[in-house]
């Protein structure tokens, strides 16, 4: 493996840099989108297009999110291909030697990074940018890129997937100052692990999913699952905020309509995808106020069911859990290693956050999509194998390794 570059005078980087010059889009203030400001919550875009978010942009707005997913969208367009054998022939300089599958993980991480650039100034804004799914599971190289991006722009913000490597990775790296948002996270004990652990400067609920999965599985109208979890996960932060000091913040991912923009006002932030944005501004809305107290109830068909599912584990943070959680945040970050963190969680008997699977079990999960199928996880869920915030979130970085596989073959092509 090589050793990858860590300063902005390599090559690469000065041609990451080079040519970058948008205009920048200062965007007129809507007081649809101050009335949610006035609630608390921050507003990003989710969103890589710069035509879309263009249409949108305004002061109220903070930062945008780029993902594995939407980056590949705007990869596909062409819009680079020019460019990346001139990135490849930088990188081999940089690195000599360089192995075909190190030369893309490359020239990815510089497509991010320009492509993130780019949105940073013509937006005024902080960027999410993401880590290839390659490194989920590689401590020293998700520092190492995680180093490079805050060196190309301190507008960056690196995200990081849930995995026990990307919580030592994330903590090593806002021990450097260097900001995190931590990635696909599914239930309000995924976040209290991680705000006590890696201590990022945000974490995630993909509520959208959880709401589309309850609707698909007939367990419920789809309604009220993602925002019951992300205000649980909102509670907890605040907490932990007082009582370790944490900067961790909740952001509301995944939204599917308009109308969260309302039920989830006073929640610390919002990434909107282009939709959501437009959807809650073509729908004259009411007058927007804080919710972070209201106790959203999902419509159960049956109480069995929400116990054999494990639903509750989504928004409840049990003794035991927080107990495991508690004894890692006093781990130094010196100290911390995959191992510990996910031996401690499964020696507590609370270890379904991170599912040990099979080879076969992984390639069924890796079939079903985004989200787990309910008639193949039921024992497991049961017995508390496995968690459903596990299964969401492993299933989620499968999804996004397709499309990070995808861009990578895009990439190959125009190296020939």
């Amino acid at each position: 493996m090589s050793e990858t570059p860590t300063h902005t005078s390599s090559q690469l980087s000065a041609l990451i840099l080079d040519g970058v010059n948008e205009t920048p889009l200062p965007g007129t203030e809507n007081p649809l989108w101050q009335q949610v400001t006035a609630t608390g919550t921050e507003l990003w875009l989710d969103t890589g297009d710069m035509d879309q978010a263009d249409a949108l942009w305004n002061p109220s707005f903070k930062a945008l999110t780029t993902n594995n997913s939407l980056l590949n969208k705007e990869i596909q367009k062409g819009i680079y291909d020019s460019w990346i054998p001139s990135a490849a022939a930088a990188a081999k300089a940089d690195m000599p030697g360089l192995s075909e599958e190190d030369l893309v993980l490359e020239i990815a991480f510089a497509l991010n990074a320009r492509h993130g650039l780019r949105l940073v100034q013509r937006f005024g804004a902080r960027v999410s940018v993401e880590l290839h799914t390659d490194l989920a599971h590689d401590v020293e190289r998700s520092v190492s890129y995680g180093k490079r991006y805050a060196a190309l722009c301190s507008d960056f913000i690196v995200k990081v997937p849930l995995t026990p490597s990307g919580l030592v990775a994330a903590r090593q790296l806002e021990e450097l100052d260097i900001p995190v948002n931590f990635t696909l996270g599914f239930s309000a004990r995924q976040n209290y692990l991680t705000a006590c652990v890696a201590q990022s400067h945000w974490v995630n609920v993909f509520l959208g999913r959880l709401n589309a999965y309850a609707s698909g599985e007939g367990l419920s109208d789809g309604r009220w699952v993602g925002e019951r979890t992300t205000m649980a996960s909102q509670a907890v932060l605040k907490e932990l905020r007082k009582r370790l000091g944490v900067p961790t913040m909740q952001i509301a991912a995944s939204m599917r309509g308009g109308e969260q923009v309302e039920t989830l006002a006073g929640l610390d932030v919002y990434t909107m995808p282009v939709a959501v944005a437009q959807a809650y501004l073509d729908t004259a809305p009411r007058e927007v106020h804080d919710c972070t107290g209201e106790d959203y109830q999902p419509s159960w068909g049956e109480e069995v069911a929400l116990r054999i599912e494990g639903v509750n584990d989504l928004w409840d943070v049990d003794e035991n859990f927080r107990a495991v959680c508690d004894k890692l945040a006093a781990v130094p970050a010196s100290e911390l290693t995959p191992e510990m963190i996910e031996t401690a969680l499964h020696e507590g008997g609370v270890g379904g956050v991170f599912p040990r699977m099979s080879e076969e079990q992984t390639a069924r999960l890796m079939k079903e999509g985004k989200a787990p199928l309910r008639d193949s996880w039921l024992p497991n869920i049961a017995s508390k194998e496995f968690g459903l915030d596990g299964l969401f979130t492993l299933a989620g970085l499968y999804a996004f390794a397709g499309d990070q596989a995808d861009l990578d073959a895009r990439i190959r092509r125009q190296l020939g």
